[in-house]
């Protein structure tokens, strides 16, 4: 192995462990800045971290009813949306494994994460675990065709669904402002929220039977099984965020080959864009009440045809 592969090699693994780590830091700061909207004093920033731990160490608890589909599916929740995180580029462009980091591959694997989720609910056999299960499915059925049509938007703009190479050209300037972009960037927060179950669509501080989605669906998990789904949880929120980012503001990326020096202002540019991804969606959620849940496919259809009207207007603005 050359020096230059090793050294791919550890920026690669720094990604992937940078990720892990921010993840339960931007979920507790979200709820921080929540709690200071409310004049609340809330939960200490670190407070994701410290319940990861908790579970950790907590003993597992399994339903007499559980096959082994509810004892793997978390592994296998953790560790797709944990690849789908680490592909898409944070600090840096043309990694190691930026080959590979493909909007399609991102959406197959979230779509695979969610398959197990809706499964393991569906596993145990309660009537709470079945509700999520249902919600969470009918929530997919609207929000990935959103999120493909987008990713097509994207990829007749840059010519290809490669998230580097995407980031490259919107880098560029050479893209200017379209109407097409903006209406991708909208689909795609609605989308955002609701794939990761925030207000409007679904409280994540909430246990009620009526109103919950993801939580319905782990009310049965415990101890390290509990932990890591929460992690993928934390996971799939800075992933999101981190696409957003990546695709319509993607200041800041340091180049292939680029010096240490470049690769930490990378970093820092990724940081703060969390911080104000976290504080917008902290006053995004105190400033909306929580919709029924019949409303929620009105929702999201408006995502599907954001995202088709941009579609059609890539292909106006070609022909022309």
């Amino acid at each position: 192995m050359t020096w230059d592969v090793a050294v791919n090699l550890a920026i690669q693994g720094g990604q992937m462990l940078v990720v892990l780590l921010l993840a339960p830091l931007l979920t507790g700061f979200v709820r921080k800045v929540k709690a200071r909207l409310l004049r609340r004093q809330g939960p200490p920033v670190l407070q994701p971290y410290r319940d990861l731990l908790r579970l950790l160490r907590k003993e597992v608890v399994l339903a007499d009813s559980a096959s082994w589909v509810f004892r793997v599916a978390p592994y296998l929740i953790f560790a797709a949306t944990w690849v789908a995180a680490a592909l898409v580029p944070t600090f840096g462009l043309g990694l190691t494994f930026s080959w590979s980091a493909d909007l399609i591959v991102i959406a197959g694997l979230l779509g695979s994460a969610r398959f197990f989720l809706a499964l393991a609910g569906l596993d145990v056999g309660t009537s709470f675990g079945g509700i999520g299960s249902s919600r969470e499915v009918m929530i997919a059925s609207l929000a990935e065709p959103a999120l493909i049509i987008v990713v097509f938007t994207l990829a007749l703009i840059a010519g290809s669904t490669q998230l580097s190479t995407i980031a490259g050209v919107m880098e560029s300037g050479a893209v200017g402002l379209r109407v097409s972009l903006l209406l991708a960037l909208v689909a795609l927060i609605i989308v955002a929220i609701a794939e990761n179950g925030r207000i409007p669509v679904d409280n994540p501080a909430t246990h009620l039977e009526l109103t919950m989605v993801h939580e319905a669906m782990v009310l049965e998990y415990s101890g390290r099984h509990l932990a890591l789904i929460e992690l993928a949880a934390f996971l799939k929120l800075l992933l999101y965020v981190s696409v957003i980012a990546c695709v319509f503001a993607p200041w800041g990326l340091a180049r292939p080959d680029a010096a240490p020096a470049a690769l930490g202002i990378g970093l820092g540019a990724y940081v703060g864009k969390l911080a104000v991804a976290g504080f917008l969606l902290a006053l995004f959620e105190t400033s909306i009440a929580k919709m029924r849940v019949f409303r929620v496919p009105v929702f999201l259809g408006a995502a599907l045809m954001l995202a088709l009207l941009g579609t059609l207007l890539m292909f106006v603005t070609r022909v022309r």
